[in-house]
């Protein structure tokens, strides 16, 4: 079965971290960010920082292992990048201070792994091979440098020549590259950074002089984006670097990208940019990643996605279909970016529609007793960052979606959060610099569960039965492609990680997909207005058959490649700040519901 739906469905590890910004609060919770995907004889690895392994699929949709990364390689060190030149396959992260080892392998599940030492430090790298068997380099992590890039030799893997500047930060033309939730910091003036570093200064009983790093502290009073995350994709002979901003705690965490013809530059910002930018729906964001074409020559794009509850780096990976149109902008598609998708339909057709609509959200939810301000009704509301907590961690906590008629399911998606208030002992040593402490727990723990179906609460279906799982799936996906009658969905919990601690399940979404009896809803009224030269506002009036909206919008109304998600009956002022400045777009609104999608109207945005 060719499905998936993101977060993709693998064993997100768990991590114990100390940080002095959390007041070396001792935090627990899942992490696994920046992937790198490559194909690689004939199968996909993909690597993401904090996993501590490898994760193999024969199909982009099914992941059918997990394997741990030998001891000599960083696990600690973050951003893995992962690349192939001939029979091997290069591996290096991000370690700033010291010298960064590459590491290369012709078995990625077996090893070993061969060291090769590093001749200077870096953050967040990329690796890139040209076709005429140069090899280049790029890096970069900060809100005051750029994304940089030098030419490698690629017997020692040291720099040919001296790094180039290629990437800068620019909000004030970029909205998408903008700080804040939604976009929403505006950079300061000159003035008020002055006046805010002074009161830094103040604060600390030190002078200018006293102070190193001075660039990164004004440009975070600035409000400067971190530009991070390299990737380079070639195609046609153009040279597509991509970049990460503005920051990977938030929903628009993002990724852009500049062309040129040469690998060095200099580089123009592509006219459709961001290029993969996903701030709405249950999981938002979409920086940080890799872009890779697989077996069939089709056009992926993975990337990081945010909860960012219990750690500022709580987080996960998705998958995105992508390519380059006729006039060679790279694009993906993220606008039902974390429903249920086929994997051949979009090789096929990287536009194509969902085929089956989201049917649990906001319908009425019951469950055995929960915690305090932790109710059911947070396991439909499509939101990551909320959840249902039992009252205890004793086996046997259920929880049932009533649909509200028998109904069509195809599909359940099972999301379990963590919750801050669990108190678990570190299982082994922390490690890490004094930045933060970290340590992951490579330990398989099971979550395991029972799923059932009924049309009428008399008599329960087996779905998927997970009681006996020998695995650790925090998102988990079950699929009947035949598809089965229920109006009741529900999850028995048996066993969650660190039970013996006495934690209580958590479920941040009980995800339901299918085909419902009625029909879509009608075509949106929405009225959209420009509202700055980085901004617009759009409102729709009140449609009670409507679940949710797509904002979709570009500039041109034949290529509508940006989108944002917005769940409920109605449209009330939502800003959408990603524009750039001095370029026309086109603005179309959908509405949706578990029936179907209904088209809007293009409009030029005035």
């Amino acid at each position: 079965m060719k499905y998936f739906c993101n977060p993709i469905n693998v064993p997100y590890p768990y991590q114990f971290k100390r940080d002095p910004r959390d007041n070396y609060r001792l935090s627990v919770n899942r992490e696994a960010a920046d992937p790198s995907l490559v194909l690689f004889k004939g199968r996909y690895y993909l690597f993401a920082s904090m996993s501590g392994a490898v994760w193999v699929s024969n199909d982009l949709a099914q992941w059918e292992k997990s394997v741990p990364l030998p001891e000599n390689m960083p696990i600690y060190d973050y951003a893995p990048d992962v690349r192939v030149i001939g029979d091997w396959l290069y591996f290096t992260a991000s370690n700033r201070g010291a010298p960064c080892n590459f590491y290369r392998t012709k078995d990625p599940i077996h090893g070993p792994y061969e060291e090769i030492k590093g001749s200077f430090d870096y953050w967040d790298p990329n690796l890139f091979l040209d076709d005429d068997g140069r090899v280049y380099f790029y890096w970069g992590c900060a809100n005051a440098t750029p994304i940089w890039g030098v030419e490698l030799d690629p017997e020692t893997m040291r720099p040919l020549s001296d790094k180039v500047p290629l990437i800068w930060g620019n909000p004030m033309e970029h909205g998408y590259e903008r700080f804040g939730e939604d976009n929403s910091e505006d950079p300061r003036t000159e003035d008020e950074i002055d006046k805010l570093f002074q009161e830094f200064l103040d604060g600390c009983g030190k002078t200018a002089e006293q102070i190193p790093n001075q660039d990164m502290i004004r440009a975070t009073f600035a409000g400067m984006p971190y530009i991070e995350g390299a990737w380079m994709t070639k195609h046609e002979g153009r040279y597509y670097l991509q970049y990460a901003c503005p920051g990977s705690e938030l929903n628009v965490y993002a990724d852009g990208v500049y062309v040129s013809e040469h690998p060095l530059g200099p580089f123009r910002p592509a006219e459709n940019n961001p290029y993969s930018y996903k701030p709405g729906g249950f999981m938002p964001g979409a920086g940080h990643g890799s872009t890779m074409r697989d077996k069939s020559g089709s056009w992926w794009h993975t990337a990081t996605m945010r909860i960012s509850i219990n750690h500022v780096f709580e987080r996960r990976v998705g998958l995105w279909p992508a390519g380059f149109d006729e006039s060679g902008n790279l694009f993906c598609n993220q606008r039902y970016g974390d429903w249920l998708v086929n994997v051949d339909r979009l090789r096929k057709d990287p536009w194509c529609d969902p085929e089956w609509f989201l049917q649990s959200y906001k319908k009425p939810v019951s469950s055995s007793p929960y915690a305090p301000g932790k109710g059911p009704e947070n396991a439909v509301d499509e939101n990551a960052r909320t959840w249902w907590r039992a009252a205890s961690g004793e086996p046997g906590a259920w929880l049932t979606v009533d649909l509200g008629e028998a109904m069509t399911v195809y599909a359940v998606q099972i999301n379990f959060a963590d919750d801050p208030d669990a108190e678990i002992p570190c299982p082994g040593e922390l490690a890490g610099g004094p930045d933060m402490e970290r340590y992951i727990d490579r330990e398989i723990r099971p979550t395991r569960w029972l799923l059932e179906t009924s049309v009428d609460e008399s008599g329960w279906e087996v779905l998927e039965d997970k009681r006996e799982a020998v695995t650790d799936l925090s998102h988990d996906l079950v699929i009947t492609e035949a598809g089965v009658s229920a109006r009741y969905v529900r999850l028995t919990i048996d066993a969650v990680p660190y039970g013996v601690y006495g934690v209580a399940p958590c479920v941040s979404g009980l995800r339901v997909f299918g085909k419902g009896n009625g029909s879509r809803p009608k075509q949106a009224e929405a009225s959209i207005v420009r509202s700055g030269p980085l901004d617009f506002v759009v409102s729709t009036g009140d449609d009670p058959d409507a679940a949710g909206y797509n904002v979709l919008w570009e500039n041109s109304p034949e290529e509508l490649y940006h989108s944002w998600m917005v769940m409920g009956t109605r449209i009330d002022r939502k800003r959408i700040g990603a524009l750039v400045k001095g370029r026309d777009y086109y603005v179309r609104v959908d509405v949706f519901n578990e029936n179907g999608i209904a088209e809007g109207k293009v409009e030029k945005l005035g």
